[in-house]
């Protein structure tokens, strides 16, 4: 039997997922859920924001749905840490993948794919300094470069055929210039599959002006989370923004925003995208013609309303549930 492991964690994460669970229990049955807790609300009852058991509860699943969680903001210092950068360490969850499509009446086609590696770069939280000067240290490797290269290279074989290399090789050389090399030495696996380089300046310029010729993106882990964010936004908000962190043997689907805070509780959130994040974990579990169907159905529900409140209509989070599950 499919296992899959729900995490709420805080905010609008405690609305979004129990929605999603009703979902993909209304597609696939025969799935058996396990519930485990991450979070600052987890941090703040037991003194640790990723407990032990909720590892393992991962570690046995065959996928996870992750909701949000969120930091302190009031300056205390603590010994919190992100769960998800937790566990994306904990288990080398290297690829972050980021789809962006157009899912709204009346918005110009985009339907693109970031994938981000997600192990390095400027996100080992290397810092060190003090008032007058701080330091944080980057780190790129070919090995990380490669096999974050091979993923994208392989999305793109599986998509339109094309891959942009997004870099700032021209300032940084010798990290941004070994992540480059790394990529097109990869590529050459891939001949079937275009290949062509951007510094991240000029993609971010072209992604506001012609998203419709990106396919998909393959890019160092800073670049790819702000350029995911802006993907996001030419679709219509991170309330459609899924994503995917995968390794060899684990997986874990979270949508894209916050824990919102300001609406947390007022049952307005947009599920979709976690409903999109499912539709990621049901591909991966290779259920894809069950992912199609819940596309389909969140489409329709999309065009046929009505919106949540993000996207310009009153729809609380289990109305747009229940027009899902109607369209299903």
């Amino acid at each position: 039997m499919t296992t899959i492991c729900l995490i709420p964690g805080d905010g609008i994460g405690q609305e979004v997922i129990p929605a999603t669970g009703r979902i993909l229990a209304a597609l696939c049955p025969d799935i058996d859920f396990t519930l485990a807790e991450a979070g600052w609300g987890t941090f703040q009852r037991t003194g640790s924001a990723l407990p032990e058991a909720t590892v393992q509860a991962v570690a046995r699943a065959d996928a996870t749905l992750f909701g949000a969680t969120q930091s302190p903001t009031d300056g205390r210092k603590t010994d919190y840490r992100s769960p998800i950068l937790d566990l994306r360490a904990r288990f080398d969850l290297y690829a972050n993948l980021r789809p962006a499509r157009a899912l709204l009446p009346h918005h110009p086609p985009v339907d693109l794919l970031m994938v981000r590696e997600n192990s390095e770069g400027l996100y080992i939280r290397d810092e060190e300094g003090d008032r007058k000067t701080a330091l944080a240290r980057r780190r790129i490797t070919r090995r990380a470069s490669l096999r974050i290269a091979r993923v994208a290279l392989a999305q793109a074989r599986a998509r339109r055929g094309s891959l942009t290399i997004i870099h700032k090789a021209n300032v940084l050389p010798l990290t941004d210039g070994l992540f480059r090399r790394a990529v097109l030495e990869a590529a050459r696996d891939f001949p079937d599959v275009r290949v062509e380089e951007m510094l991240v300046d000029a993609a971010a310029m072209r992604l506001v002006q012609h998203p419709a010729r990106f396919d998909v993106l393959v890019a160092p882990n800073l670049y790819g989370d702000i350029l995911s964010d802006l993907t996001a936004g030419l679709v219509g908000g991170l309330g459609l923004a899924a994503s995917a962190n995968v390794g060899d043997d684990v997986a874990i689907f979270e949508p894209v925003h916050g824990s919102a805070p300001d609406i947390a509780g007022l049952g307005v959130a947009n599920p979709v995208a976690a409903f999109l994040s499912a539709a990621m974990a049901l591909d991966y579990l290779h259920q894809e013609k069950v992912a199609r169907r819940l596309r389909i159905a969140i489409h329709a529900a999309l065009h046929a309303g009505p919106l949540p409140p993000d996207l310009g209509g009153n729809a609380t989070t289990h109305q747009f549930t229940e027009a899902v599950l109607h369209a299903l």
